[in-house]
Parts: structure tokens; sequence; C-alpha cells
């Protein structure tokens, strides 16, 4: 489950990346929504948010890539997304337009179950999933409140900290996982800090699905003025991971 920042380096290329993506063997991706102040983010997907809002992107012009692309992929498509765009375009708005445009869910990773009645009254509405995130410090009633309005799957955060490709994982995830799957029947997928074919092999094995941002954005990053390069290389790293999750 590759992520990768909406409009970084340009919107076009988004596009194409997406496209990439599902070739290389994504089951579903996310596309980041770039906001000024990302919290649960890393310098890496910090500059791609930079970048991205250099360009003027906004959430509509977002879900509108989502339509085009709508033209020649039917790979499910997640907004990942801090609640002040959703806010600001209105709750109802939001879920109307993402899902008239084919967009899956959405994850927030900012909004607490406590806070998100509204958006997940329209998001039912709409049939839009929902997805909300628990971390290694999650008590056991947390889970089960942020299980219960997860709809579309519960993203597990690997670490106590913010985006970013590491060099080893945490012994937590087994445990948390063991734990979450007490209060839910729907996939569990863990994100933060998986960065290589061996990491997501791992992780495969304990989760139903393995979320890779920041080092897919560090390819990206390396090859900004060369979109063919770019492609090439995402193309090249997303099917190693790939092939590293599918091999049992």
């Amino acid at each position: 489950m590759p992520y990768i920042c909406a409009g970084d380096p340009t919107p076009e290329l988004s596009q194409k990346l997406l496209l990439t993506l599902e070739k290389s063997g994504a089951d579903l991706i996310e596309f980041g929504v770039p906001f000024s102040d990302p919290i649960a983010d890393g310098p890496t997907i910090q500059r791609a948010s930079e970048r991205a809002l250099a360009g003027k992107i906004s959430l509509r012009q977002i879900i509108n890539l989502v339509r085009e692309v709508r033209r020649k992929t039917e790979i499910p498509i997640a907004l990942m997304s801090y609640y002040n765009p959703i806010f600001r375009m209105g709750d109802d708005e939001f879920c109307r337009s993402a899902t008239e445009a084919g967009v899956d869910g959405v994850i927030v990773p900012d909004l607490p179950p406590e806070e998100a009645g509204t958006l997940l009254a329209s998001a039912e509405q709409y049939n839009l999933a929902t997805v909300f995130l628990v971390s290694p410090t999650s008590p056991p009633e947390r889970l089960n409140a942020i299980a219960a309005v997860s709809t579309g799957f519960t993203y597990c955060v690997s670490v106590t900290g913010v985006t970013g490709a590491r060099d080893s994982l945490s012994d937590e995830i087994a445990p948390m996982i063991s734990q979450l799957r007490e209060h839910t029947y729907k996939p569990v997928c863990v994100g933060f800090g998986v960065s290589t074919r061996k990491q997501a092999q791992e992780v495969a094995q304990l989760a139903d699905g393995v979320i890779v941002g920041s080092a897919i954005i560090n390819v990206i990053e390396r090859h900004l003025d060369d979109e063919a390069a770019i492609l090439s290389n995402v193309r090249e790293f997303a099917g190693e991971l790939a092939r590293g999750v599918k091999e049992r």
C-alpha cells in the first residue's frame, strides 16, 4: 500500500505515479493531501507537501485528479488528509465529491473518533470507507473505539513518532497487532518506518497490509528534475516491495 503526496512534484506526474504504482503490484494507493502543518509526518513527507503546496494544489483539484485517473484504473484509492482541508470544504461536500470522483476511502490522522461524528455520518451516507490510526501507546479501550469506526481498515502506527524510513522495525508491532485483532475483524495494516523489501516481508507475515510512504518519496526526491527517472525508479522500487510482501 504505497503512499505518494498529490501534486508532488506536479499534479500530472502524480497521476502517472498512481498508474505506475498499480503496475508495480500495489493493491491500494494512499494519495496524500498536502498540508502546511503535517504533525504526523517526518521531514520527507513534509518536503513533499511543501513542493505540492508551492504548486498551489487544492483538495478539489486532488479529487479531480482521482476523477481523471479513474478513466484508466480501478485500483482502490484512499485520500490521506489532515482534517482542516476537509473541514473547510465541509464533511458532506467532501464525502460526496470524493465518492463521485472514485475515491474509496479517507484516512484522517489528526481527527479523534470522538470528534468525527459529522464526517462518519457523511462517509456512511456516501459509502466512503473511513480509516483511523492506533499506536503502540493506545490502551485496549482506545483500540476498541478506533476499530469500531474504521470501516476500511485500521492503520497501525508501528512506532511512537512521525513518518519516515527507518533501519529496523519496532518490536511493538507484533503485540500491537495481536491485541488489535481482539477488537476487530477488519483488516489491520501497518505503516510508519517500513522502507525495505525485507521489512515489508516481515510486516506482511503479521498484518493484512503494508504501508510505505517516505521510502517511495525518497526515490522521487532523488530524481526531481527527471520525470522518466522518477517513474522508472519508483516502478522498480515499488515492484521490489510488492514482491517482498507477496512472497510466502
